[in-house]
C-alpha cells in the first residue's frame, strides 16, 4: 500500500478491521482510546522543497520522550501510536518519512494529554456506561476472549489501565462538545457555495452492494492457522453449494462483526473502497453470483453480489446532509485544534529527543 504516513489519523489503540481499506458500516473498528481529532497539529506534507526542517528523531529513544505539564509521556505510549499507525497503513514508516512522522506523532499526543489535563481540570466526568459501552464495542470486534486480552498483553496495557483510558477519552470528548458546539454555525447558503464549488467530489462511481463471509487469518500467521482457516471457508462454500441461505451462514460462520448480524451484508461501495483483492472479485461478479473462497490480508472470504449502480453525478438535495456533516466535522477539527493551541501556549511542555 502506498500510503502517505503524515496523512493518516493517528489511533493509540489497536484496530482491528475487516476487509475495508478504511473504517466503513461494512468493520468498523472503534478504539476506545482514540485521540481526539484535535490532539495534536494537523497532517502536514512530506518534507520537500520549501518545507521546514525537521529536527532528527534518533535511533535510541530516551524512557521518557515528553513531559507535559510535568507529567511524563513514555517510550512506551509513542511506540504503541506508531505501530498502530503502521498496522493501519499495511507498511513501516518509511524513513525518509520517520523525522516528520514521529514529530507529528508525538505532537498529537502531548495534544491528548493537555486535554486530558484540562478535562480534569474541569471535573469533567465519563458515565460509567458510556465507558462500558466503549470497552465492550472494542471486544465486539475479536473473535474471542482470549484474543481480545492477548492484545492487551501484546500492548503491554491492563484491562483496568484500558478503561482508564477509555474514561480519559470520553471525558475529553464531552469536554470539547461543550466547549466547540455552540461556536458552529453551518447555513444553507454556505453548504450551497460548498456543493457547487466542490462538484467533482459528489460524483457517485460505480458501486456494487454486496455481502460477505469472512473466516479470520492474519496475513503473517503461520501455514497451520492459515490451512484451518481456508478449510473452514472451504466447508462454508460447500454448505452454499448444497442449499443453504447465505446471510444465515454468515451469521453463524462470519468473523466480521461489522456485518455478521446483518447476514455479511456490507451495503454498497464503490471502487478503491476495499482491498484490492476483494474489490477485483466483487466488481467482477454479476448481479446474483457468488464467488469462491477470496483470499486478502484479513483471510478467507465467500462474496455475493446483489445489486449494481452505474456511476452518476449526484445532485445537491442529495447530498446535502454529507455536506453539512463535512462543514460541521470541518469548523469542529479547526475550532478544536485552536482549543489545543490555546492549552499549549500557557503550558510548559518539554520534549526530550
Amino acid at each position: 500500500m502506498n500510503t502517505r504516513f503524515v496523512a493518516i489519523t493517528l489511533a493509540l489503540m489497536v484496530a482491528v478491521t475487516g476487509c475495508k481499506k478504511q473504517d466503513t458500516a461494512a468493520t468498523t473498528p472503534s478504539t476506545p482510546a482514540n485521540q481526539p481529532a484535535a490532539a495534536g497539529a494537523s497532517p502536514s506534507s512530506p518534507a520537500g522543497a520549501g518545507a521546514p526542517t525537521v529536527k532528527p528523531v534518533p535511533a535510541q529513544l530516551p524512557d521518557v520522550v515528553a513531559k507535559v505539564n510535568g507529567e511524563s509521556v513514555q517510550r512506551s505510549e509513542l511506540e504503541m501510536a506508531i505501530q498502530t499507525l503502521e498496522s493501519r497503513a499495511q507498511s513501516s514508516v518509511p524513513p525518509d518519512q520517520r523525522d516528520t512522522v514521529f514529530r507529528q506523532v508525538i505532537d498529537r499526543i502531548v495534544g491528548f494529554h493537555l486535554l486530558v489535563q484540562e478535562a480534569k481540570t474541569r471535573k469533567a466526568v465519563a458515565p460509567p456506561w458510556q465507558v462500558d459501552a466503549q470497552v465492550d464495542q472494542l471486544k465486539k470486534q475479536f473473535p474471542s476472549e482470549e484474543a481480545f486480552n492477548k492484545m492487551l498483553q501484546t500492548r503491554g496495557i491492563t484491562f483496568d489501565r484500558l478503561r482508564q483510558e477509555t474514561a480519559d477519552t470520553v471525558a475529553v470528548n464531552q469536554m470539547l462538545q461543550q466547549e466547540i458546539d455552540p461556536q458552529i454555525k453551518v447555513a444553507d447558503p454556505d453548504m450551497k457555495a460548498f456543493f457547487g464549488q466542490n462538484k467533482t467530489r459528489f460524483h457517485q462511481d460505480d458501486s456494487v452492494h454486496a455481502s460477505h463471509i469472512l473466516i479470520r487469518a492474519d496475513q503473517n500467521a503461520d501455514a497451520t492457522v492459515k490451512a484451518k482457516a481456508r478449510a473452514t471457508a472451504d466447508d462454508v462454500l460447500k454448505k452454499l453449494k448444497g442449499g443453504a441461505k447465505f446471510p444465515d451462514l454468515a451469521k453463524q460462520f462470519s468473523q466480521d462483526p461489522g456485518s455478521a448480524p446483518n447476514g455479511g451484508d456490507l451495503g454498497f461501495f464503490p471502487r478503491g473502497q476495499m482491498v484490492p483483492a476483494f474489490e477485483q472479485v466483487a466488481f467482477g461478479l454479476k448481479v446474483g453470483q457468488t464467488s469462491g473462497v477470496v483470499e486478502t490480508p484479513y483471510g478467507y472470504h465467500i462474496i455475493r453480489v446483489s445489486e449494481a449502480k452505474p456511476g452518476r453525478d449526484m445532485g445537491y438535495d442529495e447530498v446535502k446532509e454529507q455536506v453539512r456533516e463535512y462543514l460541521v466535522q470541518q469548523q469542529r477539527d479547526q475550532k478544536s485544534q485552536a482549543f489545543v493551541d490555546r492549552l499549549k501556549a500557557k503550558s510548559k511542555i518539554e520534549i526530550l529527543f
